[in-house]
């Protein structure tokens, strides 16, 4: 696919390829190196506090969680320090892959690809909505790629549904005082 083509699955979902330059939903607030780097820090982090969850047989799904978050992240990263070293640029053509001159970016430097596309809603605001009425409007615009889904399907479960386990790592105390 080149830059920004989209395959319409359902009226609600897309594989629309855009290639992201920062962090989720396309924010960009340090340079690319010092993300990148920043990325592999903190896997390394998440790879260790993982390794000795798993040595100390936590709890599954707290561990499931933790696993997801890391896969997330180790898959972005991969696409962060490689993707642009792999293949030349995709405005308006298909990418190549390994391209004979070399890729688009140097080792680091590369973007993340993004292509699910959840457009669930799309209107118009009506004109009596305050600040953003007659604009359009869709629900759920973010693009997003597998990676960031694990690293918020991990974070997600974990708020949700292991916060015991979470405040027994975090050394905070679940147990209701009285007054």
């Amino acid at each position: 696919m080149h830059m920004h083509e989209s395959i319409e699955v359902t009226s609600w979902f897309y594989i629309y390829f855009t290639e992201n330059n920062g962090m989720a939903f396309g924010m960009e607030l340090f340079s690319k190196l010092f993300l990148t780097l920043f990325r592999i820090v903190a896997v390394g982090f998440i790879g260790y506090y993982l390794y000795n969850l798993v040595k100390r047989e936590v709890k599954f799904g707290y561990v499931a969680c933790i696993a997801l978050i890391f896969s997330g992240a180790v898959g972005n990263i991969l696409d962060s320090v490689f993707y642009g070293l792999i293949f030349d640029h995709s405005y308006g053509q298909v990418a190549s892959f390994l391209p004979q001159y070399g890729g688009y970016a140097p080792l680091f430097y590369g973007k993340v690809v993004d292509m699910f596309y959840f457009p669930i809603i799309q209107t118009t605001l009506p004109s009596w909505f305050p600040v953003w009425g007659g604009q359009d409007f869709v629900f759920f615009r973010p693009i997003f790629n597998l990676a960031d889904s694990a690293i918020s399907i991990g974070v997600a479960v974990l708020i949700l549904f292991q916060r015991k386990q979470l405040s027994a790592e975090t050394g905070g105390k679940n147990e209701k005082k009285d007054a």
